[in-house]
């Protein structure tokens, strides 16, 4: 069975910094031919994309985190990495982890972001 964990998540000052993990288990075709993304919602909001990274290591950014989060992989760790500096009170929402590959798509449940003072 497949499972994405996120975590990291927390309470923040803006202008701070954190780091978000999502550690993959029982995922099939191997980790690595996964495109990994990250995703967040707000309450009342959709769901959009903060970030993705393909499986040769291209990323693709929303125009809300460029210059600012920074999307990783590992794959011998069969985890990905969302680092997010200068974060902002409009950071602040549910963060989520996708994984992709062809039909096979998957999601975790989630890690909580506030960015306030």
């Amino acid at each position: 069975q497949v499972q994405l964990v996120e975590s990291g998540g927390g309470l923040v000052q803006p202008g701070g910094s954190l780091r978000l993990s999502c550690a993959a288990s029982g995922i099939s075709a191997g980790f690595s031919v996964y495109k990994l993304s990250w995703y967040r919602q707000a309450p009342g909001e959709p769901r959009d994309l903060v970030a993705s990274i393909t499986s040769n290591g291209t990323t693709n950014y929303a125009d809300s985190g460029k210059g600012r989060f920074t999307i990783s992989r590992d794959n011998a760790k069969v985890t990905a990495y969302l680092q997010m500096n200068n974060l902002k009170s409009e950071d602040t929402a549910m963060y989520y982890c996708n994984a992709q590959y062809y039909r096979l798509d998957y999601w975790g449940h989630g890690t909580q972001v506030t960015v306030s003072s």
